[in-house]
């Protein structure tokens, strides 16, 4: 138990609490009217634009919380992170993905020692590898080339790369690299998403890649397993050297499971898993798909966000802002929810991966020394690309609860289409939304308009909206590689913002352990219940009635059964 005071103790967190008071007599509708406020409150950053003047803040507001970035030594934690220092310090670990996406010629410390030029190792191991599977010099056991992959992972080794996979799909330049590929993710260890992943594939034409850092990881095995066997039991086990591959520091495993470890790929302790996209776990899976001079661009995106994070003054800083008011939302307004919204189904997967990288970074209870925490820390982050979600959630966005929103809206479609004799291109539809929306948040109606529109009385509360509800906007000039490598920087520094002002530690993840020791419990029961009948013993009563149901309703399910793999 640490004894450093919490952040919620300085002058400026006081300060700001004092403030809400002033916020809670002013609407939007009066902050939208100053256009000397909206203008202060826009930024620009390599063709992206920032607009947060749909945040419930002043311009004292902001004044006042980059005084708590001060009070929390936020630039002095940014500093620190990209220096190498141990401030996971529950693992004793340095926090280092900016290394990942660093140029060749560039220096990051770790522990004294550069760690650039290991990256750029692997980096140059996965470029020369994917480029021999996809020109077809390298083949799979019956001499027939490897176009399809799937690679296996959970959590951060699954999340961030189906995002980054799915953005990329209907980009023309790597439509193209992609031509005649496919590439899918194995994450669950339910048997039904093991048969659509191998649906369709024969793995004479297959490459697995096993995603585990420790190569011990339980659903992530099982999954392994399972596709060796695919594999060896239709080309003989001889094979899997040639049909399988690794993502793992733990080589002596990896040849134990059949993988040949010159075909392993190393990434670091001070990689976490949530962080790890631009490490091998999604740098091989992502090559083998598109090449790796696409991927190249997308970590060349993500390095630009990490120089202007590390180098721009937070009043200009799009991470640290949205970091700022995130924790204004959250801690002072009292919003414990975050909806992302990005007009553009190439990010449908945005929501899923961020979901992940903030609630398991900052769903923190005590301080990054052990001190409880007297104030809410973390977002319920959730989302669905727009306009879909309009005709899901939204109802409750504007007349419900107040949840802030983030808007993504792209300038140039990925896939233009043009209809001849319609009003605007399709692309422009989708868009006159992503302008609509933040602004109905924000101004509502009132009941006086409703009732100069000669809306019946009865009709009129339901059609009211209170508005005063805040978001921000996001304009992106493109969706190429490069910049979704800056969209996934900057919510990831956001997130880190969040939590060096919050005084937690954003870069480890106990709160996942629990679940998985107790599963261990249960998956020994199963086992011996099924094998030798032996009774269920050491659960409380609702888990052994429950499981009870479960073994007798599962009861044909053999004591010793066969391989027998998925059909579809």
């Amino acid at each position: 138990m640490g004894s450093s005071s919490l952040i919620c103790d300085s002058e400026s967190w006081k300060d700001l609490k004092f403030h809400v008071e002033d916020i809670k007599k002013t609407h939007l509708r009066e902050l939208m009217a100053d256009t000397e406020r909206c203008k202060s409150m826009m930024v620009e950053f390599d063709g992206n634009l920032l607009d947060y003047s749909r945040q419930r803040a002043t311009l004292d507001t902001l004044n006042k919380l980059l005084s708590l970035a001060e009070a929390a030594h936020v630039k002095d934690k940014i500093n620190r992170m990209f220096n190498g220092e141990r401030i996971n310090s529950t693992e004793n670990r340095s926090v280092l993905h900016v290394a990942l996406r660093a140029p060749r010629d560039a220096v990051i410390k770790s522990d004294g020692k550069n760690v650039v030029p290991d990256v750029w190792g692997v980096l140059d191991k996965i470029r020369e590898f994917s480029e021999r599977v996809r020109s077809g010099a390298w083949v799979g056991a019956t001499g027939k080339p490897l176009k399809d992959v799937v690679a296996i992972g959970i959590g951060g080794s699954f999340l961030g790369p189906l995002f980054v996979h799915t953005a990329l799909q209907t980009d023309s330049e790597a439509i193209e690299s992609a031509k005649g590929r496919q590439l899918r993710f194995l994450a669950n260890v339910d048997p039904i998403d093991v048969a659509r992943n191998i649906a369709g594939l024969s793995p004479e034409t297959t490459l697995v890649v096993v995603v585990s850092k420790t190569f011990t990881t339980a659903e992530t095995m099982l999954n392994a397993r399972t596709l060796r066997e695919w594999i060896s039991s239709a080309l003989g086990p001889q094979a899997v050297a040639k049909h399988m591959v690794a993502v793992s520091t733990n080589l002596t495993l990896v040849e134990k499971f059949g993988i040949d470890p010159n075909n392993a790929f190393a990434f670091w302790d001070w990689v976490g898993g949530r962080y790890s996209v631009c490490s091998a776990v999604g740098v091989l899976p992502l090559s083998l798909q598109y090449g790796f001079s696409i991927v190249e661009k997308f970590l060349k995106g993500a390095w630009s966000v990490d120089q202007h994070f590390y180098s721009a003054p937070f009043e200009k800083n799009i991470p640290v802002l949205l970091g700022l008011l995130s924790v204004w939302n959250v801690s002072f307004l009292g919003y414990p929810a975050r909806a992302i919204l990005p007009y553009s189904q190439a990010l449908e997967k945005l929501a899923p991966h961020i979901q992940q990288v903030s609630m398991e970074s900052n769903g923190k209870g005590v301080s990054i020394d052990g001190v409880p925490l007297p104030y809410e820390t973390g977002e319920i982050d959730f989302g669905e690309p727009g306009t879909n979600g309009q005709h899901s959630f939204y109802q409750l966005i504007h007349q419900g609860r107040v949840i802030p929103c983030d808007f993504i809206g792209i300038v140039k479609s990925q896939q233009p289409v043009y209809l001849e004799g319609e009003v605007v291109s399709n692309h422009d539809e989708l868009m006159s939304n992503f302008f609509a929306q933040p602004d109905a948040l924000a101004y509502g109606k009132t009941a006086e308009q409703l009732l100069k529109e000669n809306v019946p009385q009865h009709l009129v509360p339901h059609k009211t909206f209170c508005g005063n509800r805040p978001s921000i906007s996001l304009l992106l000039p493109s969706l190429s590689a490069y910049n979704i490598g800056q969209l996934l920087a900057i919510y990831e520094h956001r997130i880190a913002v969040e939590g060096f002002v919050w005084g937690i530690n954003s870069f480890d993840q106990w709160g996942v352990e629990l679940g998985k020791s107790l599963a261990s419990q249960v998956r020994k029961q199963l086992h011996v219940s099924r094998r030798k009948g032996e009774p269920i013993e050491g659960f409380n009563f609702s888990t052994t009635t429950v499981l009870s149901r479960y073994l007798q309703a599962s009861a044909d399910v053999p004591s010793d059964p066969s391989t027998l793999l998925p059909k579809m």
